[in-house]
C-alpha cells in the first residue's frame, strides 16, 4: 500500500522529533515520522540531559546557544508539556597548561553571544564552594546552563507536531529510501510505501548501516558511554553546579534534590546498537567516582543509586553531519552528534527545516557540518579538544 507524505523523517529521537515539529510548524502539510520502536528509545532516552555551551568551534557553540533560548522558554516557544529545564550554572575547570585553549574558547563563545566568562579563583570558590581547587588552574562559568529531560523533550516535540497535523508512527522501522533518477520518491517500511520527494535520515547509532543500504558511506561509529548517579549526603554536600573537570576527566551535574550524575566522555568502545550492554561497569564506577571525589570531596561518602549506558554516534571530528545529499535530490542527513545532540536539538531542528524549505540554513551557518568534509580533508579542528565534556 502507498501513502503520500510531503516529507518523511526517519528516526524518533530528539533530532527527528525536533525536525518534524519545525517542518510542520513552517507549513509542511502532512509530514510523517517513522520510528523503529518507541520515541527516544535510542540515544535520547540514555542521554545525560546536560545543557551547556562550552564548545571550541563556532558552529557547535552557536547551535548550543540558540538551543538554550528554546530550553529556557520551551512552553512559550514550542508549547506542550514541561520539559524540566533546571538552571544550575556550569563551571569548567582547566589545568594551567591549557589556559590558551580556554581563552580561545571563551572568546569564541562570547563572540557568538553566549553568557560566559573566565572567573577568578575567588569568584569560582564563591560560585561553587563545594569544589576543590588546585594550584595553577583556570575556571570558566556559564550562569544560564543546566539540564532538562531528553525523553520529555522528544515527546513534547512529537506531541506538538501531532497537534499541528504531523503523523508519528511507532514500531514502524524504515527499511530503505527509494531513489529514482537521482531523486527521492519514497521511503519503504515492511508494510507500507510512503511516497514523498523529501526524506531525512536521523537514525542516530543506526545511521551508518542505514546509509550504507542506500549507497552512502560516512565515517560514523556507534560508541558506548556510561553514566551513573550517586545519592549525596545532603549534610556534607547539599548542592553543586554542573561542570566539566579537565584535570580529572569527568563531567557532572546535579539531579533532583540529592543526586549527582557523573560520566567520562573519554572512555569509548565501539558497540552494536542492536546488542550492547546497557548496564554500568563496576570498574568504570570505581574509577570515575574516585576522580569525581577529587573535585567534589563531599561525594566520597555518597551511595550508588543507579547507572546506565547509552550510545553516541561519533564522527572523526566529533561534529555532526547536517546536510543535503549531493546527487540525490530530496535526501537529507542529520546524524553523528558524538554525544552532544540533546544540547543542540532545538537549533538543529530549526536549521534543518531552513535547509529543506529555503535551500540553506539561516539561524546558524552549518557549512562546517557538510557531509563531504571528511573526503575533502576539511574536518573541524580546535586548539584545545574538550572531548571530556558530554
Amino acid at each position: 500500500m502507498t501513502v503520500t507524505a510531503d516529507a518523511v523523517v526517519i528516526g524518533g529521537g530528539v533530532m527527528g522529533t525536533s525536525i518534524l515539529y519545525n517542518l510542520v510548524s513552517r507549513g509542511v502539510q502532512n509530514p510523517v515520522l517513522l520510528e523503529r520502536t518507541t520515541l527516544g528509545a535510542g540515544s535520547t532516552g540514555r542521554s545525560s540531559g546536560a545543557i551547556r555551551m562550552h564548545y571550541s568551534t563556532t558552529v557547535n557553540a552557536a547551535l548550543a546557544w540558540e538551543s538554550l533560548k528554546t530550553y529556557e522558554n520551551f512552553d512559550e516557544v514550542i508549547g506542550g508539556d514541561d520539559v524540566g529545564f533546571v538552571r544550575t550554572g556550569y563551571m569548567v575547570f582547566v589545568p594551567g597548561n591549557a589556559l590558551d585553549g580556554l581563552k580561545h574558547n571563551i572568546g569564541l563563545q562570547q563572540d557568538v553571544g553566549i553568557d560566559t566568562q573566565i572567573v577568578s579563583r575567588e569568584d569560582a570558590r564563591e560560585l561553587a564552594p563545594a569544589f576543590q581547587q588546585y594550584d595553577d588552574e583556570a575556571f570558566a562559568w556559564e550562569p544560564r546552563s543546566g539540564h532538562a529531560d531528553p525523553s520529555g523533550v522528544g515527546l513534547a516535540y512529537a506531541t506538538r507536531a501531532r497537534e499541528l497535523g504531523a503523523t508519528v508512527l511507532l514500531e514502524t522501522p524504515a527499511t530503505s529510501v527509494e531513489i529514482d533518477n537521482g531523486r527521492v520518491v519514497a521511503v519503504i517500511t515492511d508494510g507500507e510505501r510512503y511516497a514523498t520527494n523529501t526524506a531525512v535520515v536521523a537514525t542516530g547509532p543506526w545511521s551508518k548501516t542505514f546509509l550504507n543500504g542506500i549507497g552512502i558511506d560516512l565515517p560514523l561509529e556507534a560508541t558506548r558511554h556510561e553514566v551513573f548517579l550517586l545519592k549525596r549526603n545532603l549534610e556534607e554536600l547539599p548542592f553543586h553546579p554542573g561542570g566539566a573537570d579537565m584535570g580529572n576527566m569527568t563531567y557532572f551535574r546535579p539531579e533532583g534534590a540529592d543526586l549527582t550524575l557523573v560520566g567520562n566522555g573519554n572512555r569509548e568502545e565501539n558497540a552494536d546498537p542492536n546488542n550492547y550492554s546497557q548496564r554500568p561497569s563496576m570498574d568504570y564506577l570505581e574509577d570515575v567516582w574516585l576522580r569525581l571525589s577529587k573535585r567534589l570531596p563531599g561525594i566520597a561518602g555518597a551511595e550508588f543509586f543507579t547507572g546506565y549506558a547509552g550510545l553516541y554516534t561519533s564522527t572523526p571530528d566529533l561534529h555532526p553531519v547536517i546536510d543535503k545529499v549531493d546527487g540525490i535530490e530530496g535526501l537529507y542527513i542529520c546524524t553523528g552528534f558524538s554525544g552532544h545532540g540533546f544540547k543542540l536539538a532545538p537549533a538543529v531542528g530549526t536549521v534543518m527545516a531552513e535547509l529543506m524549505l529555503e535551500g540553506s540554513a539561516k539561524t546558524v551557518d552549518i557549512t562546517p557540518l557538510r557531509m563531504n568534509r571528511f573526503e575533502r580533508g576539511e574536518t573541524n579542528t580546535t586548539s584545545y579538544d574538550f572531548k571530556v565534556i558530554a
